[in-house]
């Protein structure tokens, strides 16, 4: 087990992005536990705002820990301070990302459907994190013998080819596959062949067989993969309101 650890944690020097990834997660899971603690009735800070009737969102003291983390990882510091920086780098940036939805339409939709979204941004985020921390690097290029001239262009052509499919999954409206088509080519390639997703930019170009057949197949996988997702997401984030429920009173403050 000390051979593992020294191997692939610390010769690679990854043990600064381990502790981000492991203070993004106990973060994100801590603030779920919390602020369903606070919708149920049962937490301490319900409806903790000001005199002035402020709403303090959570993101406001996320962004202070991840501006503080990265002003830290810009000059030099001992390898203690590194880890306390890439912790505050974690734990900032999963305050952020828990509100993305709120940002994103600047209104307060933390429980209604449109939340969901990011409670999706940070599972791309893990699964980033993830990659990089298993060595799925887009960008590294390793080559030591007298092979490296061939291993370069190979790689060279393998970067063009995952750039251009990770652009055309994303024009396909496949934004979750266009990220994880970053560290995972195969991924991307298979999603810039299959159809687009109704409504994106690609799809816009089909004639009208081939949008209905786009349709039916993301109807299809909906049915199938998301509403599971979503059901097994819900359980971890918990569940948007009901339609036309009122959910403000229940808003967790911080």
């Amino acid at each position: 087990m000390s051979n593992w650890w020294r191997e692939v944690i610390l010769i690679p020097g990854k043990l600064p992005l381990l502790v981000c990834l492991a203070a993004f997660v106990t973060t994100y899971l801590l603030v779920r536990v919390l602020t369903r603690l606070i919708r149920s009735g049962r937490g301490s800070l319900r409806n903790a705002v000001t005199a002035e009737g402020l709403h303090v969102h959570h993101a406001v003291p996320g962004l202070g820990l991840l501006i503080s983390g990265a002003i830290m990882a810009l000059v030099p510091l001992d390898p203690g301070l590194i880890l306390v920086s890439a912790a505050l780098i974690g734990s900032g940036s999963s305050l952020v990302l828990d509100e993305f939805a709120d940002i994103l339409h600047l209104d307060d939709v933390y429980w209604t459907q449109q939340g969901r979204t990011s409670a999706h941004v940070v599972g791309l985020a893990v699964v980033c994190l993830l990659a990089l921390l298993v060595g799925l690097n887009p960008l590294g290029v390793d080559a030591l013998d007298d092979t490296e001239f061939t291993v370069r262009w190979s790689g060279s052509v393998l970067v063009a080819v995952t750039t251009a499919a990770v652009l055309v999954c994303a024009a396909k409206g496949k934004y979750r596959t266009a990220l994880v088509g970053v560290f995972l080519p195969p991924v991307a390639v298979i999603g810039a062949i299959r159809l687009a997703r109704p409504g994106s930019w690609w799809a816009g170009r089909y004639p009208q067989a081939r949008t209905d057949r786009a349709r039916e197949r993301a109807a299809r996988f909906d049915h199938r993969y998301v509403r599971r997702f979503h059901h097994v997401l819900d359980r971890v984030t918990g569940g948007p309101e009901p339609p036309g429920a009122e959910g403000e009173d229940m808003r967790p403050g911080q």
